[in-house]
């Protein structure tokens, strides 16, 4: 049994905090999902490996996706961690722990288990388009805004669109706001998505991954990430509007006050600013005497329209 807890610790730092506020099985369900997106993710950016062992790897993974096989899994994971794509210590405990992870996943209720896989399907088989895009030893240099927002859609608008999925169907209730709900679940990726190559621009670019095309406007991308994040607002109340479990509300609405929280550090300090620790904290609190309160999860951000 992989424990799920302990590789969210090892591999995120946000959605380690926000998966374990959701209520079960959703919380396993989107623990698996994440590692299974974090996976795909460690292929595509894999630092010491160039672009042909990227793509065998996300080709392999798919086929573990496709026609799970305990046997399989344990072989590649055995050479996935042998050949070492990355030097990060969670990432490399994550592959040796594909069979476990899969393992779970083959426990869930069909249906949605079924949604995982097609949605980090279709995130790998994307990631593996840009891949197939970069140079040989595995650079990327998106060139245009447009290249810039596909990009965001394969490694998170589509995470938006599962948990979407999977919380209509945990909550009936939902059905009321599935307009709200699903026309903003790309934006709420994306939004995350965006703050990140903000914030992370200059490190991504000493390994070879340039998001922010040459010559686009940083104001222009700071306004979409912004606009996103208002529309990850919306279906934060929405979901909150329409009865979903607490929880659930909890889980989505401490990434958006995160992701707000570092857009105005970047944008007032440039790449490579954050929140410290203590302001996470201070945003936790606040957004878990909100929601005891009754009040709006966003809080008094709302109020400002942000």
């Amino acid at each position: 049994m992989a424990d799920i807890d302990r590789l969210l610790i090892h591999t995120s730092r946000t959605f380690a905090l926000a998966i374990p506020l959701l209520p079960e099985p959703l919380r396993r369900e989107v623990g698996v999902a994440y590692l299974l997106f974090r996976i795909a993710d460690t292929f595509e950016d894999a630092t010491r490996w160039p672009q042909v062992e990227r793509l065998a790897a996300l080709a392999d993974f798919e086929r573990l996706l496709t026609a799970p096989s305990r046997h399989d899994a344990e072989l590649y994971a055995a050479a996935w961690v042998a050949a070492r794509p990355c030097d990060h210590a969670g990432y490399l405990e994550l592959l040796g722990e594909v069979p476990a992870v899969l393992g779970e996943l083959e426990g869930f209720d069909p249906v949605r288990r079924a949604a995982i896989v097609r949605h980090a399907l279709r995130t790998s088989q994307g990631m593996a388009g840009f891949v197939s895009r970069g140079t040989a030893d595995g650079s990327l240099h998106l060139a245009t805004l447009t290249d810039l927002r596909h990009y965001c859609y394969i490694v998170a608008g589509i995470v938006g669109e599962l948990l979407t999925e999977l919380f209509m169907s945990f909550s009936p209730s939902l059905e009321a706001a599935r307009r709200v709900l699903v026309g903003n679940s790309v934006a709420f990726g994306e939004g995350l998505q965006l703050v990140n190559i903000l914030k992370d621009a200059d490190s991504d670019a000493k390994d070879g991954r340039v998001y922010l095309p040459r010559g686009l406007d940083r104001g222009e991308v700071l306004a979409i990430a912004r606009d996103d994040l208002k529309a990850a607002s919306d279906y934060v109340l929405a979901l909150q509007a329409s009865g979903a479990p607490r929880g659930v509300v909890s889980f989505t609405a401490l990434p958006v006050l995160l992701a707000r929280a570092t857009l105005d550090r970047v944008e007032r300090f440039g790449a490579g600013s954050s929140i410290s620790r203590a302001d996470v904290a201070a945003l936790m609190g606040r957004l878990h005497r909100d929601l005891e309160a009754g009040a709006p999860a966003l809080g008094s951000a709302v109020a400002a329209g942000q």
